[in-house]
């Protein structure tokens, strides 16, 4: 039982991770959550398949419901089974889980209390104001489109850059000799700004001029890099609407900060170290 118990208590730790999902997740209304399954009279309903949906992966929760339909039932009918099992034994009477339950129940309490503080209080107002900061500061940025090839050594970076002298194709050399996830596409690196690749690259493929290649190998972190400098165009800022999800995310974040160091204040918080002594005022901030 101890076995269970505690396989049990990891799971509950889990659930955790699993909460914005659940609190974002409307209840289907009763005409469109037909019951999808039954278990010893326990009924699983499609908004349950839903919600289920919304704790997977991210990369799959695009992946059209019917694809994993059948995988996500039986795995919703796995859990009632083995709830009923430890119902059977008692085991939600245990002290371990009351207190992972305990712990759940607060996790919840906290992140819908902090969603409908949030949302009351979240503006157009203060996301316009963030979104007129973000794009002010990239005014007259420029980005460049460059490509590169990965190499592990200086030498080979020097055998690379005397073979484009030598005429050879810089996106085919890419392509077999590279050892960057860009390597199969030529070495194309997309559009990108100053502050967006480390700096010893960033300056070397800033300081090219259009259509040249680095002479000299770059060195950062990840290898030995040559370089070449496709285009350059000035930054184009993001739309408001693309820029919403982060900015919605910002905003709240001080939202929150703000309502914790107002209930922060008005509290008394006592701190104590690991043998339970009192924690000096220092050491406490």
């Amino acid at each position: 039982m101890l076995r269970f118990t505690q396989r049990f208590v990891g799971i509950a730790g889990m659930t955790g991770l699993l909460l914005t999902a659940f609190l974002s997740a409307a209840p289907a209304a009763e005409d469109v959550d037909p019951v999808v399954a039954r278990v010893d009279g326990m009924e699983i309903h499609r908004s349950d398949v839903e919600e289920s949906r919304h704790r997977l992966p991210q990369r799959f929760q695009a992946v059209p419901l019917e694809s994993v339909y059948g995988f996500l039932v039986n795995s919703l009918i796995d859990s009632k089974l083995v709830v009923a099992e430890a119902r059977k034994i008692k085991l939600q009477e245990s002290a371990e889980v009351k207190k992972a339950m305990a712990r759940i129940e607060e996790q919840v309490l906290e992140r819908a209390f902090l969603g409908a503080y949030i949302e009351q209080r979240i503006t157009d107002e203060q996301l316009q104001a963030a979104y007129q900061a973000q794009i002010k500061g990239m005014a007259g940025e420029e980005e460049i489109h460059a490509a590169h090839i990965l190499l592990e050594t200086e030498a080979q970076a020097r055998q690379v850059i005397t073979e484009l002298k030598g005429g050879a194709d810089f996106a085919e050399l890419a392509k077999s000799r590279s050892k960057g996830p860009s390597g199969p596409n030529g070495g194309d690196l997309g559009f990108f700004g100053k502050k967006q690749m480390v700096e010893a690259f960033s300056t070397a493929a800033f300081a090219l001029k259009k259509g040249a290649y680095t002479t000299e190998p770059v060195q950062t972190q990840f290898g030995w890099h040559v370089i070449k400098l496709i285009d350059r165009r000035k930054a184009k800022a993001p739309s408001f609407k693309e820029s919403e999800p982060k900015l919605r995310q910002e905003v709240s974040g001080k939202i929150g900060a703000e309502l914790l160091q107002r209930i922060r204040k008005a509290a008394t918080i006592e701190r104590f170290n690991l043998d339970g002594t009192p924690m000096k005022d220092a050491a406490a901030q």
